[in-house]
């Protein structure tokens, strides 16, 4: 951690960021991150005045996510342009994004709208100076091997997930209803497999459909798996596997498609804004 040697007392907010990608690899979590940015405040000496963050524990924010997908970051900046804080400080430049191509976006507005970039990791990050571009290009070639570095690890662990399943064993994704991950291992969740054995016996023995078996199981009071009220869908695929894997393709191709119309909108935005 570079010793920081401040000539004066800035207001700064903290910006963190956690997904659920960088938890895998690195397991740098929120508390740690902030944590590490207040031990380096406390050598420098400047204000925090205001914390944000992107993602939690459970749901990350991407660090491919553009700067308005960001609400944490575009907190920040809110508070940078209104005059109510003087800049950021992150843990290192990677927690402001993990894409090169984004961080240099978001170092690029920050310093657009008069605001500084420190991390705790090296101090302050100066604005791009066309008398020195060692600077930048310095800044940019770290940039490019940290991101083929957590590039490498997460192909690993596709790779490793891939081997699992291909032996036979749990890889990776949501255990599906009445059973639980343990060792890699799908084993039976005993309450759930209890109502797993009963949405069978209804089905099989009453010759009730989805629709009805979801109906009495909400009417008993019957937890779903995340404890909420069941859908028929949840029923189908617990009635016949088929159905889960068919669900399964067509939440992926969904999820594809959506991806596609939000870079097509991107995209005719920018365009958009070029024209006038």
């Amino acid at each position: 951690m570079v010793n920081p040697t401040p000539r004066e007392r800035l207001r700064l907010i903290i910006a963190l960021r956690v997904s659920t990608a960088g938890q895998a690899v690195d397991g740098y979590g929120l508390p740690a991150q902030e944590r590490d940015c207040r031990k380096w405040n406390g050598m420098a000496g400047h204000r925090i005045v205001h914390v944000v963050a992107d993602g939690d524990e459970k749901g990350g924010k991407t660090g491919k996510s553009t700067i308005d997908e960001r609400t944490g970051l575009m907190d920040a900046m809110e508070w940078i342009a209104d005059g109510r804080a003087d800049g950021i400080l992150a843990p290192n430049l990677d927690r402001l994004a993990r894409e090169l191509t984004v961080q240099e976006a978001v170092l690029a507005y920050t310093w657009a709208l008069g605001g500084r970039v420190f991390t705790a990791d090296h101090g302050e990050h100066l604005e791009d100076d066309e008398d020195d571009p060692m600077r930048t290009a310095m800044r940019q070639m770290r940039g490019v091997f940290h991101q083929l570095d957590r590039g490498l690890i997460r192909k690993r662990l596709r790779d490793g997930r891939a081997t699992k399943g291909e032996q036979g064993g749990y890889a990776f994704g949501a255990p599906p209803f009445g059973k639980q991950a343990v060792d890699n291992e799908l084993v039976d969740l005993d309450p759930e497999k209890e109502i797993e054995d009963l949405i069978l016996q209804w089905h099989d023995d009453e010759g009730l459909g989805a629709r009805a078996i979801c109906r009495r199981l909400n009417e008993q009071e019957r937890p779903s798996k995340r404890g909420g009220k069941w859908h028929p869908t949840t029923v189908a695929r617990i009635i016949d596997p088929a159905a889960r894997e068919a669900n399964r393709v067509r939440s992926a191709f969904d999820r594809a498609q959506k991806k596609e119309e939000t870079r097509r909108t991107r995209a005719s935005k920018i365009l958009g804004s070029s024209v006038r």
